[in-house]
């Protein structure tokens, strides 16, 4: 048994959470048809007996105990209770118990040292004691996983407090994040502070961190949306007959339907949201990360792998991430998807359309890279793409055979096989300047500071751009290093 303990702060992190733990409850029941508590499911669900006071814990056993009541692994963190209190009264309440909610009322402010600063130290031993009873529930705790985004106040500043808190209390855990960065038109004044002062934490504090941008996730929905004819996407007209559905078309529950059945961007649906769109995509990344945990495979690669054999630096361990296919259909008997093959699957996730940040990995250096794939896919056409695919991009000097690949032998739901490309690419360094950029033309006339330097001193911010900088300055050392021409050796030492 190998458990993932998850913890979603802030409104972005726990709308995404929501969408995941659905869409996990809907993976698992489709594979376990008997209902029983297995290996799988006790990866992020605890079973309990809710007829017993206080509720009895389940062991899995040999694997085939019936299922009284499941109960996520997970602390939810926000300071507002608006998507906290839908969460209790939704769909996906008997998931949760109210003891793994921390709330506020009056929020962050879109302040990143009011979340940190402020409500950290205040929280601070309910956060950890919520951490604790989910640790202490896990019999082989594998890594922490922390959902949240960059550009509010809670999401930013208390998830940085939470995972330094983590990386206190557990420093032997593995630290993953799924960081939703904002894009460039966001809406929120001050999240250039916020971005760069929680994205120096991460760099800090974080063993994996996944980045999800916002603006690419935008793309990826609009462009589902035109291709399926449901949408007003680019392209997309009133009168134009509607587009040839292919494998992307939205259906009803769908990864990226709402809960009951909304379209791409919940509008049919009473359970949807105008983001369930991007958040399905988010928590699809999730789904594939996790799979080759949770289900048998001829060469799974356990989720703390990634970091052993992503980051040959510490500081540099920010993964880019892209998927094929990117939607599941749920509907398979009304709608299979076009059949498509392992050579389209390989391209897909290698090319611009298909990265969750908007980047082009294969105009930089790749540092490492691993295939997660999912479903029928056979080793030998696995190696075959990889070595087809290899001569096309730029592999650093000193690992020209980084590839990692995993087998799992579940495929999603509704489609016979996927892939999960993580990559640790020098093309980060794109959003990274971005992000310096947008900080420096605020700090420039030094607007809205005085609302962090009510709680946090001026040189800590500028020391987080800093660090920034020098990031994105590293990734950028990597992208320009070349082969050397000789490779010096030690002459060997005689006997004398």
């Amino acid at each position: 048994m190998r458990e993932i303990v998850t913890v979603q702060v802030g409104q972005c992190g726990n709308q995404i959470g929501c969408r995941f733990w659905e869409l996990a409850l809907k993976e698992h029941a489709a594979f376990n048809t008997k209902a029983r508590y297995d290996d799988a499911l006790s990866s992020f669900f605890a079973n309990v007996d809710v007829r017993q006071h206080p509720a009895l814990r389940l062991p899995v056993g040999d694997g085939r105990g019936a299922i009284r009541a499941l109960k996520a692994r997970a602390v939810v963190v926000d300071m507002e209770e608006g998507v906290t209190n839908a969460l209790l009264s939704g769909p996906m309440r008997d998931v949760f118990d109210t003891a793994q909610f921390i709330t506020g009322q009056s929020g962050s402010g879109n302040n990143w040292a009011r979340g940190s600063r402020h409500y950290g130290p205040m929280y601070h031993e309910q956060l950890l004691e919520a951490v604790r009873r989910q640790a202490e529930d896990a019999d082989s705790l594998q890594s922490f996983l922390l959902l949240h985004s960059l550009g509010g106040g809670t999401g930013s500043g208390l998830g940085s407090y939470l995972l330094m808190a983590l990386a206190d209390e557990y420093p032997e855990v593995y630290r993953f994040s799924v960081s939703v960065f904002p894009s460039q038109d966001d809406d929120v004044i001050t999240s250039p502070y916020n971005a760069m002062l929680s994205c120096a934490a991460l760099a800090e504090h974080a063993d994996c961190v996944m980045p999800v941008e916002n603006q690419a996730l935008m793309d990826i929905v609009t462009s589902i949306e035109t291709k399926s004819g449901t949408g007003t996407g680019p392209g997309a007209s009133g009168g134009a007959p509607a587009a040839r559905r292919d494998d992307n078309a939205v259906k009803r529950g769908s990864s990226l339907s709402g809960v009951d059945g909304g379209d791409v961007r919940g509008r049919a649906g009473h359970g949807g949201t105008p983001w369930d769109g991007m958040n399905g995509i988010a928590a699809n990344l999730l789904l594939n990360l996790t799979a080759g945990m949770r289900f048998d495979g001829a060469l799974n690669v356990d989720i703390n792998e990634i970091t052993m054999n992503l980051v040959p630096f510490p500081r540099l361990h920010f993964l880019l991430s892209s998927m094929s296919p990117v939607v599941v259909p749920a509907d398979r008997g009304r709608m299979a998807p076009v059949p498509r093959t392992m050579d389209q699957i390989f391209t897909e996730v290698f090319g611009r359309d298909r990265q969750l940040a908007s980047v082009d990995p294969r105009r930089s250096t790749y540092l490492a890279c691993a295939l997660l794939l999912r479903g029928a896919v056979n080793i030998s056409d696995a190696n075959r793409n990889v070595e087809r695919l290899r001569r096309g991009l730029k592999m650093a000097h000193w690992v020209s055979d980084g590839f990692k690949v995993g087998l799992c032998d579940r495929a999603p739901v509704g489609v016979p096989y996927s892939a999960l490309c993580l990559a640790n690419n020098a093309a980060i360094q794109k959003p990274l300047n971005a992000m310096c950029e947008r900080y420096k033309k605020l700090r420039k006339r030094n607007v809205y500071l005085h609302h962090y330097t009510e709680y946090m001193d001026l040189a800590d911010i500028d020391s987080a751009a800093v660090s920034i900088e020098e990031l994105a300055a590293e990734y950028g050392c990597v992208d320009a290093a070349r082969a050397p021409d000789t490779v010096p050796s030690i002459a060997p030492l005689g006997i004398r």
